[in-house]
């Protein structure tokens, strides 16, 4: 694992815990201030999987890299509908059961091993697609963290509990980071796998959720995200 890795994948994680302990720490967020991010994120991770991800996967692995892509969506959505339906991107306000949790958090890890595969195959095409790919990863990853330990707390779960089920998040990334550069098969179709899921989290989690929220800020957010990606490509 490079020290670009490590330090990537650490950020991510570090994200998940933090996210963890805005709840833990009683302070409450602006759901208005939570959707205005998660746009903002599924706009930028969108543009990362259609312009970064996928190009890169099929030019490694043609119409294959492509099916790969289609097969890790699907995985996604067959697992976040049956181990881990409950979960969504955002506080979790009503109680729940502890299996509810435990499957949540199972369903999720599969999602933030593909993080860091995502990271270290962006990396292995260059320095700027990997740090467009982290900085997708990123976006999401204190959501991610405050979903997941509200979720825990909701089941009556301890603080520290739901503070582990963040860091667990965390450590599935780094996994995920360092099995890239180990396993052959993720060498060769880890950015057509990171497409999928990363396609599924931003076009099928992130967007029907936000597509409930009233008003302009969200859609301006979601084009805000786009806009920097864009931005952001250009710069490097």
């Amino acid at each position: 694992m490079s020290a670009t890795e490590l330090g990537y994948g650490l950020a991510a994680a570090l994200a998940n815990v933090i996210g963890a302990l805005a709840v833990t720490s009683g302070r409450r967020w602006s759901v208005e201030a939570l959707d205005r991010t998660l746009a903002f994120a599924a706009g930028f991770l969108i543009s990362v999987a259609f312009v970064e991800l996928m190009p890169e996967a099929v030019a490694r692995a043609g119409r294959t890299g492509a099916a790969v892509a289609l097969g890790a969506y699907l995985l996604v959505h067959v697992t976040q509908h049956s181990i881990g339906r409950h979960f969504h991107f955002g506080e979790e306000r009503h109680s729940v059961s502890r299996l509810t949790g435990a499957t949540a958090l199972a369903g999720l890890m599969l999602h933030t091993f593909v993080d860091g595969v995502a990271v270290a195959s962006g990396l292995l095409v260059s320095g700027s697609v990997g740090a467009l790919v982290f900085v997708g990863v990123l976006l999401h990853k204190f959501p991610e963290g405050l979903a997941i330990s509200s979720l825990f707390v909701a089941a009556g779960a301890s603080k520290r509990a739901a503070i582990g089920a963040a860091a667990s998040l965390g450590a599935a990334t780094m996994v995920g980071v360092a099995f890239t550069d180990q396993v052959a098969a993720l060498k060769e179709y880890g950015l057509a796998i990171s497409a999928g899921v990363t396609l599924y989290v931003g076009a099928s989690n992130l967007v029907p959720e936000l597509q409930k929220r009233g008003g302009l800020g969200t859609p301006i957010s979601f084009l805000a995200g786009c806009g920097v990606y864009a931005a952001a490509r250009a710069l490097l």
